[in-house]
């Protein structure tokens, strides 16, 4: 059994659960072009690891994917109990272990060997398209009303606050919705801080302190959506909305499932924190919540999105305190954040990537926010934040607006490699905080499409990133590794990115640039999908690495070891490699980089 072992995801069983498998499984001989299992024929009644051989899948009689030994099969079909997705045929002599159903059924209560085949069958019958994963069970991709306990609460306009409290209590709630001209809703938070805080009497009218229009979304949508709309809206009651009426509210109580890996948990705890010591275990909390989701099997730019949520509310929160500490800000100012901060793609915590911008520039002004910068950028250090080796940080960036307006024109006009460099980086800008307009930097951003030199020399830059491929189109390795940012993701951001000045638009988002990009006609739907695929995939591929490494002590990095990859997953990486170059190349074409010398 030592083979079984350290194919995963056996490495996640017990002595005694190997033991089962030793006393059921079977050995099985298929001579080439053998037919294993058949498409649209009897569900797999058995799970399947190749011994030795390769076993090929065939969708319509047409080659869809390969595996070879240590790689599994026949689980989706088993799992769902239904016909194979794909006819699996062997591609030479191979040798398998076959693991009886009823031997599997009980291995998946190992929660960890269970979350495996979640996630993996899943992105199976994804890549497949046959089945949508949401049908699939996973706990975050179900509908939010399968959070649902009761039918709301609901009173009349007119009802007093004293009656809406008591029902409250009777009937164990924290909310009630107002029923009037335009719906409303009151929770417990707003007894407390718009009645008992203000003094009102008990007879005041609910519709005095109801807020309104209510936040809802649709009963069937996934608890992901429901929880990053949460997170993103700063609501902690959410009406569930079926047939234009609405059947219940979720609260975040209903969606702290994960306890403490919840990103509304961590969300709270941010609100409630007053002092910046208490934040210094964030980017171990950043951790757990980021694993809870990627094994839930959210994409990664849906975590992307959380992730930034919650780093937009430990920034202002530290702002906030710090702005207690010096006194209030002298002239308006924004906190900006750029990199895959400013694109919301940063999943685990890197480098500091951060500027301010004020408007007035006075000696008071400058003393004033120098001193901001300098304390925020120490919190967030302490939070878990590195800092920039390069030094783009509030620190070294901090300017008044009319000095940002002539670096950026400076940029565009004088695209020399340094200023290639830094508009590259502060282009994909986002403020976080603050009240200063940023409207004259959108602009300065949005001219640059009228200046080609600028455009091409941008594209030669993002082209100097090449995908580690060899003359003969295989991966290019050194000592066994692949830098997955510098070779695939960087890259992809890069021509996204000239997409978007290109198109003069302000989305920041890598997928969302894309597919501007479709809508613009810049590129055609196949191959921005094709592209945006490569960089979910890369993005997941590198956080899970990540959390190989992070498991075994090390610093978390962008490089991956081959050799911790299934044949399929190589060939994946691979196919997203070639297209990222065939990209590059069509993108060298529009933007003449040729000429440029």
């Amino acid at each position: 059994m030592d083979f079984v072992k350290v194919c995963p995801p056996f490495e996640y069983l017990d002595p005694k659960e190997l033991e089962l498998i030793e006393q059921t499984f079977q050995i099985l001989h298929f001579l080439p072009g053998t037919y294993i299992l058949r498409q649209d024929g009897a569900s797999s009644q058995y799970f399947y690891l190749i011994r030795e051989g390769v076993v090929r899948f065939l969708h319509r009689g047409e080659e869809v994917s390969t595996a070879g030994a240590g790689e599994t099969f026949g689980y989706p079909s088993m799992l769902l109990n239904c016909s194979p997705r794909l006819d699996a045929v062997s591609g030479s002599d191979v040798v398998l272990y076959a693991i009886p159903k009823t031997t599997f059924n009980q291995l998946i209560d190992n929660q960890e060997f269970a979350e495996f085949f979640l996630r993996d069958l899943s992105q199976q019958l994804h890549e497949t398209w046959e089945v949508d994963p949401r049908t699939l069970g996973s706990e975050l991709a179900r509908p939010v009303e399968t959070l649902l306990h009761r039918p709301p609460a609901v009173v009349p306009p007119q009802t007093p606050i004293r009656e809406v409290a008591r029902m409250m209590r009777e009937q164990g709630i924290s909310s009630v919705l107002v029923d009037g001209e335009e719906l409303g809703i009151v929770t417990i938070k707003a007894l407390v801080n718009y009645v008992l805080a203000e003094g009102l009497g008990p007879e005041t009218l609910v519709e005095q302190i109801m807020v309104r229009p209510v936040k809802s979304l649709p009963a069937d949508t996934p608890i992901y959506a429901a929880l990053l709309f949460m997170i993103e809206e700063r609501v902690d009651h959410l009406p569930l909305i079926q047939d234009e009426q609405i059947t219940g509210i979720v609260t975040n109580h209903d969606l702290l499932r994960y306890q403490a890996k919840s990103p509304l948990y961590l969300l709270q705890q941010l609100d409630h924190v007053q002092s910046a010591e208490a934040h210094v275990n964030y980017s171990s909390e950043i951790v757990r919540t980021v694993q809870a989701l990627f094994n839930d099997g959210l994409q990664v730019d849906q975590i992307g999105r959380i992730v930034a949520s919650l780093n937009d509310t430990l920034i202002k929160r530290l702002l906030k305190m710090t702005e207690a500490e010096l006194g209030p800000p002298p002239t308006p100012y924004a906190w900006l954040v750029f990199g895959s901060e400013g694109r919301m793609e940063q999943l685990l915590l890197t480098d500091q990537d951060n500027a301010l911008v004020y408007r007035d520039d006075t000696p008071e002004a400058r003393t004033y926010f120098a001193h901001l910068a300098e304390c925020v950028v120490n919190k967030l250090v302490q939070a878990g934040f590195p800092r920039c080796p390069g030094g783009y940080m509030a620190t070294n960036w901090c300017y008044p607006l009319a000095h940002w307006q002539t670096l950026f024109n400076e940029w565009i006009t004088k695209p020399e490699p340094q200023a290639l460099l830094e508009s590259a980086i502060f282009f994909d800008f986002r403020p976080v905080h603050g009240t200063l307009p940023l409207h004259s930097l959108n602009q300065i951003i949005a001219q640059a499409k009228n200046r080609p030199i600028f455009l091409a020399q941008l594209a030669g830059n993002a082209l100097s990133f090449t995908p580690p491929l060899g003359f003969f189109r295989g991966i290019r390795d050194e000592d066994g590794q692949v830098d997955l940012k510098k070779g695939g993701i960087a890259p992809i951001v890069a021509v996204a990115r000239i997409y978007a000045i290109q198109m003069k638009v302000k989305t920041r988002s890598t997928l969302e640039r894309l597919e501007a990009a479709i809508e613009a006609g810049l590129i055609n739907r196949e191959d921005a999908t094709a592209l945006a695929e490569a960089f979910r995939y890369l993005q997941w591929l590198r956080l899970r690495e990540q959390f190989h490494e992070i498991s075994e002590g090390r610093s978390p990095d962008n490089k991956i070891q081959l050799d911790h990859l299934l044949g399929r997953e190589k060939r994946r990486l691979r196919e997203a490699l070639l297209y990222i170059r065939d990209t590059q190349d069509s993108v060298a074409r529009r933007f003449r980089t040729d000429v440029l010398g």
